[in-house]
């Protein structure tokens, strides 16, 4: 065949997984030109893993490292450079459906054993391209290269001597080739924990550390429905666990947004209170929850109701201080580290549109994806932070293929300034999503922005962070029969 197989999936996947990113674009696009032949190695291999694979509507590294799930994070730290290994996976992962979209189109088939044939027909192009490291890799997965076939010549004629010697060297050669991947394997991982051990004292602690405690941040609207929520722990199993409760206590279909790697401790103090803390949680209007440490904070609209559900959690956590407004703004403020919080919200976005099937879009799935992200306008401006565009451009390209979506987009301010004046501010800014998705083609009749100005605070405008949670955009779902809003709360949609 005149193709190579991985310069064409660098060419479609690449559009396909990188549109819309602008941060860590050069690193991403070297690191999955290191990740196709390394993959392709494996499913050559793995023709089960193919199916697998197919199965899923969003197949994930952990499925491909799924008999070496400790192989995976170092693996990501090898591939990732200086992007962190928690944004590099999210790219993997969304490459993965799409490359095996391109090799069943390249096979004329999806059947695994077609696709294996396609790269073994591309095998030298494949092998070449596989980054030195690799190797290794491939080894403590139980995963050989074809390199040794070369080994296997037809024999020549020799004397009897010389084919007694070929045939204790056949035998050898195996055992040679095991024990020099061994070795290699050994230093290759070793080499690559030995830089971090080298480094002067005064550097980090390498990340397997886990340097920083485990962390659950949450809050919830107006009528006590869960509306943003992130998770940040070592132990992705647990994760899951938590996510299962999360879901089934606030009936959310989303559930956190997450963040597992080994920066972060792999337990909660108190962890097992969790689920009951959340029930007391759920119902209660505009709460700010951060379980962090042995410190849960807990913030509120109304400081009254911070102190009773505080007098409620804290004989749940008895390794554990409780902290309300009033305990908090007595010390020293913890301020909104606000970048790290909108880079996390904007990417949980991105990855909550992508995994939205698009043979089965739903207006809840969207607005639930869209309230994921932070929309921070500068002060008095209408213009939309370049981060948020690719966001709504994956939105808009859901909402064109569903013209039954149909969405209220709500803008809302902080207390400073005038009431009047924040209405306007937040009606134009809500006018300016619509605006920019309807130059994205989708209908105008799909769409309508509601400015609340500083009506419905979520959070204490009193402080720094209160404030900051209160400037946001809203998405919620229009009911197109009776042309009201229906919030995006713990019941799916419900009425206003």
């Amino acid at each position: 065949m005149n193709i190579n197989l991985i310069d064409l999936l660098k060419k479609k996947v690449s559009a396909i997984v990188l549109e819309g990113e602008t941060e860590y674009l050069s690193e991403k696009s070297q690191a999955l030109t290191s990740f196709f032949p390394i993959l392709l190695s494996i499913l050559k291999s793995q023709p089960k893993l193919i199916e697998s694979l197919q199965n899923q509507l969003n197949p994930r590294l952990t499925d491909i490292f799924i008999t070496n799930p400790a192989l995976k994070q170092q693996f990501l730290e090898q591939i990732s450079g200086t992007v962190p290994t928690g944004a590099m996976e999210s790219t993997l992962n969304r490459s993965i459906a799409p490359t095996l979209g391109v090799l069943e189109i390249e096979a004329g088939s999806a059947e695994p054993s077609a696709i294996v044939h396609l790269i073994e027909t591309h095998w030298s192009a494949v092998s070449n391209a596989l980054p030195p490291w690799a190797l290794a890799l491939l080894s403590a997965l139980g995963i050989g290269t074809a390199v040794e076939h070369t080994l296997h010549q037809a024999p020549e004629i020799t004397s009897y001597k010389e084919a007694e010697e070929k045939k204790k060297s056949g035998f050898l050669l195996p055992l040679i080739a095991f024990v020099i991947l061994a070795v290699l394997l050994a230093f290759i991982f070793r080499a690559c924990s030995g830089q971090k051990e080298a480094e002067p004292a005064s550097t980090l602690p390498a990340q397997t550390a886990s340097s920083e405690p485990a962390k659950l941040q949450l809050s919830t609207g107006a009528a006590g429905y869960l509306t943003t929520c992130q998770l940040y722990s070592g132990n992705a199993n647990y994760i899951n666990i938590l996510q299962q409760e999360i879901k089934q206590i606030f009936n959310h279909t989303m559930g956190c947004g997450v963040e597992s790697n080994a920066n972060y401790h792999t337990e909660f103090i108190d962890q097992d209170a969790i689920p009951s803390v959340l029930k007391l949680v759920k119902g209660v209007p505009n709460v700010s929850l951060t379980w962090m440490g042995n410190q849960l904070s807990i913030q509120t609209a109304n400081p009254t109701d911070a102190q009773q559900l505080a007098a409620k959690i804290q004989p749940l956590v008895k390794n554990m201080t409780v902290l309300t407004q009033a305990s908090t703004n007595a010390a020293t403020p913890v301020a909104v580290d606000s970048h790290a919080v909108i880079s996390t919200g904007n990417s949980n976005a991105e990855k909550a549109l992508a995994e939205i099937n698009p043979d089965n879009i739903r207006a809840l799935d969207i607005a639930t994806a869209l309230n994921m992200q932070i929309i921070n306008f500068d002060t008095a401006s209408t213009h939309i932070p370049e981060a948020n565009k690719s966001i709504l451009d994956q939105a808009a390209a859901l909402m064109k293929r569903a013209p039954q979506v149909k969405l209220t987009v709500k803008g809302h301010t902080d207390a400073v300034g005038h009431a009047a004046t924040n209405k306007t501010l937040s009606q134009k800014r809500a006018q300016a999503v619509v605006d920019y998705l309807v130059k994205q083609v989708v209908d105008p009749a799909q769409l309508q922005a509601v400015g609340y100005g500083q009506e419905q605070p979520i959070a204490d405008n009193s402080t720094a962070n209160g404030q900051f949670k209160n400037r946001r955009i809203e998405f919620e779902v229009l009911n197109t029969e009776t042309g009201v809003v229906r919030e995006v709360n713990e019941e799916g949609i419900k009425k206003q």
